[in-house]
């Protein structure tokens, strides 16, 4: 079981959006059959049946393993993954694309951003896995609380100066064997929680 995957067909994505086969990945983290899982989504077997079909068919959920219980044989099945993101490329006519709007200053641009790292990423992750391979990657996070705009705006001056410097410094045009990489540094507020609203 993989900690996130990515969704990029359509039609997977909308499978998942269905409230009772989004509870039944969440539930099937541990495996389950049918049985087990129709007391915790409040459904008959059978329509739980037919709603793990759904999602077996889609790559969702996998058999983990079959039981004879009776006449009857009882599949166990559990999700293929922890937690699911369903990248842009689902809605590829209505994606975002930054290169359309790139007003950096922009929250919409910088959502459009996110969308094609998710994207690009998906597709990288696809791959590595398919090829059985790593897949090399940077990520930094931290959270900043500045005593005033003036400060935030310095901070992100002097990042953008750093940064360029650094891209001055590495980047090498036509390296006969380099691989191009995809740098993305984003600054935005936090989301207040529930305690400070």
């Amino acid at each position: 079981m993989f900690d996130v995957a990515v969704i990029e067909d359509p039609a997977a994505a909308e499978v998942t959006l269905d409230p009772v086969r989004s509870a039944l990945l969440a539930a099937l983290a541990e495996p389950g059959s049918a049985s087990s899982l129709a007391a915790i989504v409040g459904l008959p077997r059978q329509k739980v049946n037919y709603h793990l079909r759904a999602l077996e068919k889609h790559g969702l959920v996998e058999l983990v393993e079959e039981r004879r219980k009776g006449n009857c044989t009882e599949r166990v099945l559990r999700a293929t993954a922890a937690s699911y993101v369903i990248s842009p490329a689902a809605l590829s006519a209505v994606a975002p694309d930054p290169s359309k709007s790139p007003d950096q200053l922009s929250a919409r641009w910088l959502l459009a951003l996110a969308a094609r790292l998710v994207r690009e990423l998906g597709q990288l992750i696809v791959g590595a896995t398919a090829a059985k391979q790593r897949l090399a990657t940077y990520a930094s996070d931290a959270e900043i609380t500045f005593a005033s705009a003036a400060d935030r705006a310095a901070f992100a001056g002097e990042l953008q100066d750093a940064v360029a410097d650094l891209v001055r410094k590495y980047h090498t045009e036509n390296a006969p064997n380099g691989r191009k990489h995809r740098f993305i540094v984003a600054l935005h507020p936090s989301p207040k929680s529930s305690q400070d609203r």
